[in-house]
């Protein structure tokens, strides 16, 4: 058995989201286990598309270089339309864990595609209601998946940053 935990924060803007991004890559934070999830409250502004070059996301519209940057330094992106969230822009392994929840007809009674992802990991639904409810309100939710010693440094990271909120979460899985 092996512990795997997650940390779990919310952020009020793209700008600090995107400093917490930094922060986690210059304190040496693996890229590969972050994630982040955002409504995309641009869909108004005359957003011309989403297209995938190789394995990065690339987005144009009003704000096409915020996401730019998130697709250059997280792997895996996607949007999804998800009933009761709308149109939402998902960076990092995240992607993976809400496809494998739709594609694994994982129904978790209460929560969206993206909750039934976010569960899979061991986050509690209690927890899930609140991160979709953040992202409902425009909020950015920032994930880092990992070991233990992985998790306490991106905590530690995220604790220094202008956070709105973040919780660490932890279960042992059988390896």
């Amino acid at each position: 058995m092996k512990a795997v935990d997650s940390v779990v924060a919310v952020y009020d803007s793209h700008e600090q989201a995107e400093h917490a991004i930094k922060l986690l890559q210059e304190a040496g934070v693996d890229m590969k286990t972050l994630s982040i999830a955002a409504k995309d409250t641009h869909t108004d502004e005359h957003v011309v598309g989403y297209y995938n070059a190789g394995d990065r996301m690339k987005y144009w519209g009003k704000i096409g270089a915020y996401w730019g940057g998130f697709w250059g330094l997280l792997f895996g992106s996607a949007m999804f339309a998800i009933p009761g969230l709308g149109p939402l822009l998902v960076a990092g392994p995240l992607v993976a864990w809400i496809i494998a929840g739709l594609e694994g007809a994982v129904v978790v009674g209460g929560v969206s595609a993206l909750g039934a992802g976010l569960v899979s990991i061991g986050i509690p639904k209690d927890s899930v209601v609140e991160y979709e409810t953040a992202i409902k309100s425009d909020k950015f939710v920032l994930i880092i998946h990992g070991s233990f010693d992985e998790v306490k440094q991106a905590e530690d990271v995220i604790e220094a940053s202008r956070h709105k909120a973040y919780t660490v979460h932890g279960e042992t899985v059988i390896a």
